[in-house]
C-alpha cells in the first residue's frame, strides 16, 4: 500500500491517563507504556500504523516534561518533529500548533490528527477510512472518523450522521456532535444506527482548519499563526491561548454551519480509558483473568478479572469476580472493573498527600 501524497499525520501525546493509575502517572503517561503486551508502547503502535500512510511526515505534540522519552520512542521521527508544549492547553492549541506550521511548511498538505493513546484492531481497515477522509479533506471538510458503536456507551461522545456526500462514497455530513449522553438516550442512539462514537480524529486541511478557528475565535488563530512565523516566542505567547478542544473550538460550530464529515468505521477501536476496557482488551475468555505482565506470577483460584504483577512477586487471587489488582514498585491498586471509573479520585486524593505518587 503506497503513502499517501501530501499526508501528514499529527500526534498529539499529551493527558496523564489518571484512570490507569498506578500504571500511569504524570511522568510516565499511558502513551509511553505497553499496554497490550505488543511490545511496543502506544504512542509507537500509533506510529507503526501511520506510517504506511505518511512515510517521514510526521509532527508529534507533547508536552516538555515528556519530549525525550518521546523522541527515544521514535528515533524514525527527525526531533524538530516533536514540538513540546510548555503547559498543556488542550487539544486546539496542540494541533492548531501542527497545522499552523504544516500550512506554512506545505500549503497543499491534508493532515490527520491521531492520538497517541488508542489501540486499532484492523489496521488497514483503519488505512483504508483515513484514504477516503483524505480525499474528502481534500474538498475542504472538516473529516471525522466516526467509530461504529458496540454498546451504548455513556463515556463517549457521538457523532450524527446526515446525507452521504454525493462525490465521496462512504463519506457523510455531520448533523451536530453530541456530548456524553445517558446510557439510555445512547441506547436510542445505536437502535437508530445513524450516530458513531467521536473518538476524536480528524483529517483537514490545515488552512480549513484554522479558518474555521477564525471564524468563531480570530485573536487564537492568529496566534497560532504568529507562533508558527516566529516560533522563539513560544514561551510568552502560550500561556495566553485558550483552553480548549478541538471539538469545542472547532468542529461543533463547524458542524452547524455544514463543514463536518464523517467517514464511519469498523475497525475495533479503544481508548483504554480505564482498568475496565483493559480487561476487555487483553483477555480472550469473558470468564477469565486477563494478565498484562509474566503469567507466571499470577495465580487466579475462581477469579475473574484483570491482575498487572509489577514487582516480580506473586500476585495470588482467589475467589473474587472482576476484580482489578496492579502490583508496582510503590503502590498497590485493588479494585473491581464496575469501579475502575473511579480511580481517578485516588489520584485526585494523592495530589494534596502524596504528590509524587502520581
Amino acid at each position: 500500500m503506497s503513502a499517501i501524497e501530501g499526508f501528514w499525520a499529527v500526534i498529539p501525546a499529551g493527558g496523564a491517563g489518571t484512570r490507569l493509575w498506578p500504571l500511569s502517572r504524570a511522568s510516565s503517561p499511558k502513551f509511553l507504556r505497553d499496554l497490550t503486551g505488543s511490545g511496543r508502547s502506544l504512542l509507537q503502535g500509533t506510529y507503526d500504523r501511520l506510517a504506511p500512510l505518511a512515510e517521514d511526515r510526521f509532527v508529534v505534540v507533547t508536552g516538555r516534561a515528556h519530549r525525550a522519552a518521546v523522541v527515544a520512542q521514535l528515533p524514525e521521527v527527525t526531533a524538530g518533529s516533536v514540538l513540546a508544549e510548555p503547559s498543556a492547553r488542550d487539544s486546539m492549541a496542540a494541533i492548531g500548533l501542527a497545522a499552523a506550521l504544516l500550512e506554512r511548511a506545505d500549503p497543499d498538505a491534508v493532515m490527520g490528527s491521531f492520538a497517541a493513546d488508542h489501540v486499532i484492531a484492523d489496521e488497514e481497515a483503519f488505512r483504508d477510512c483515513v484514504r477516503t477522509a483524505v480525499e474528502v479533506a481534500r474538498d475542504g471538510w472538516l473529516v471525522t472518523l466516526g467509530i461504529e458503536p458496540t454498546f451504548a456507551s455513556s463515556a463517549f461522545g457521538y457523532v450524527h450522521l446526515g446525507d452521504p456526500l454525493a462525490a465521496h462514497v462512504g463519506a457523510f455530513e455531520v448533523h451536530e456532535f453530541v456530548e456524553k449522553p445517558s446510557v439510555e438516550v445512547a441506547r436510542g442512539y445505536l437502535a437508530s444506527g445513524d450516530f458513531r462514537w467521536n473518538a476524536g480524529m480528524f483529517v483537514v486541511r490545515p488552512t480549513v482548519l484554522l479558518d474555521l478557528l477564525a471564524a468563531g475565535d480570530p485573536a487564537f488563530a492568529a496566534a497560532l499563526r504568529a507562533l508558527a512565523a516566529d516560533p522563539d516566542t513560544l514561551d510568552q505567547v502560550w500561556a495566553t491561548l485558550p483552553r480548549i478542544a478541538l471539538d469545542h473550538a472547532v468542529a461543533e460550530p463547524a458542524a452547524a454551519a455544514g463543514r463536518v464529515a464523517t467517514v464511519p468505521a469498523s475497525f475495533g477501536w479503544d481508548d483504554i480509558g480505564d482498568f475496565d476496557s483493559l480487561a476487555t482488551l487483553l483477555r480472550d475468555d469473558v470468564a477469565g483473568t486477563a494478565v498484562l505482565g509474566d503469567d507466571a506470577l499470577v495465580l487466579a483460584v475462581d477469579s475473574t478479572g484483570l491482575v498487572v504483577p509489577g514487582t516480580g512477586r506473586t500476585v495470588a487471587v482467589v475467589g473474587l469476580d472482576e476484580v482489578v489488582v496492579v502490583d508496582t514498585p510503590d503502590a498497590l491498586l485493588v479494585t473491581t472493573r464496575a469501579r475502575a471509573q473511579d480511580v481517578k479520585q485516588v489520584v485526585a486524593a494523592l495530589k494534596e498527600s502524596r504528590p509524587d505518587l502520581t
